[in-house]
């Protein structure tokens, strides 16, 4: 994938050069849903198909999109399929929400938990985070059972485990030894 990567890099820059600071957000989303889109692969096929125009893949994902999707997102949506890059448009998308995430200082973070966290409950899980990792962080939360119990908390290439599962492997580490 790494040549999805270089493929999607100059995309990502130029677009988030091109909206500022100010709309990034919003177009982020707009991206993200295009990225879910062209990840269809009934839709790839079309777009694929030798006898199919640009214009039309164009009218067809501009169809499905149920968001509002501004003049930055359809431009970028027009070059990428006028370039035959449709398939590059996840990894656009990912490296567009990482300029993003890195230009406002937040960092999204993964909490996989052995049990639902509360909705209540998540603020504080989010604050004390916060403190830990000393930046602001943009929190999803996976229900992941054999846990056990407890937490782990993955933001970029660092991960916290304060799971039961992580301490039960670290006690047989310990007596194996």
């Amino acid at each position: 994938m790494a040549e999805l990567a270089t493929i999607a890099r100059p995309y990502a820059e130029a677009l988030f050069k091109a909206v500022g600071a100010n709309d990034a957000v919003a177009v982020s989303e707009q991206i993200g849903e295009l990225a879910r889109i062209a990840g269809d692969a009934q839709l790839r096929q079309f777009a694929d198909n030798p006898k199919a125009q640009p214009e039309q893949v164009f009218e067809l994902m501009t169809s499905v999109v149920k968001a509002f999707l501004g003049d930055a997102a359809k431009n970028l949506l027009r070059t990428v399929i006028a370039n035959g890059r449709l398939a590059a448009m996840p990894e656009i998308a990912l490296q567009f929400h990482a300029l993003v995430n890195s230009r406002s200082g937040i960092s999204d973070a993964t909490i996989y938990s052995a049990f639902a966290i509360d909705a209540a409950q998540l603020p504080e899980v989010v604050a004390s985070l916060e403190k830990r990792f000393a930046r602001k962080l943009n929190p999803s939360v996976v229900v992941a059972p054999e846990l056990i119990g407890g937490i782990r908390v993955v933001v970029g290439d660092e991960v916290l485990d304060t799971s039961v599962q992580a301490r039960l492997e670290q006690m047989k580490v310990a007596l194996s030894a």
